[in-house]
């Protein structure tokens, strides 16, 4: 009987895994980014839901397009002149790039980007750590955000999933609650 496939253990992960290189000491995971139909929709989702700021605005006219970084960063943080202001921007941590294709908002043939979570699948959803699951998930549920997975459903408990209004998932979740969901399903 052939046996069921199983991933990396702890070892065979880190025998994988080179040292970084002296070169890369400075290099910072900045941004990822989400295409986005409308950044109305999207920029009150993530300011009034989830608590980020705008960081950012950039246009780029002559390709049509805008560029708004989110995050956590403190309001009194943020340069006000605004080439200051965009390489503080892009020297921050684990940003969020919301991109918007002008015209997209108002395009009743366009039926929105793939959110990697249907077939074909690739990407998942990006992780926001909250202090406390229940209580987050409350308030979103009293906001109307749409789950995909409540902390008290399926076999990992204590963690959730949220849908932006693109459809991209976000995984709401403690790191203490994320330790216990672990033991709970090895």
């Amino acid at each position: 009987m052939a046996q069921e496939p199983a991933g990396l253990t702890k070892e065979e992960a880190l025998a994988c895994c080179a040292e970084p290189d002296e070169a890369t000491k400075d290099f910072i995971f900045q941004q990822t980014m989400f295409r986005i139909k409308d950044p109305k929709a999207s920029l009150d989702f993530y300011t009034r839901v989830l608590g980020m700021r705008l960081l950012q605005k950039l246009n780029f006219p002559s390709m049509k397009f805008s560029l708004y970084f989110m995050g956590f960063e403190s309001a009194k943080d943020i340069p006000q002149e605004e080439d200051e202001r965009t390489t503080w921007c892009l020297s921050q941590k684990a940003t969020l790039e919301l991109t918007h294709n002008w015209g997209t908002e108002s395009d009743p043939n366009f039926s929105g980007y793939h959110n990697g979570n249907s077939e074909p699948k690739g990407f998942g959803h990006i992780g926001i750590m909250v202090p406390d699951v229940e209580k987050a998930c409350a308030r979103f549920e009293s906001l109307g955000t749409k789950f995909i997975k409540k902390p008290t459903d399926g076999t990992m408990k204590n963690i959730a999933f949220i849908q932006d209004p693109d459809g991209y998932w976000i995984e709401i979740l403690n790191p203490s609650c994320v330790v216990q969901a672990v033991k709970q399903v090895a």
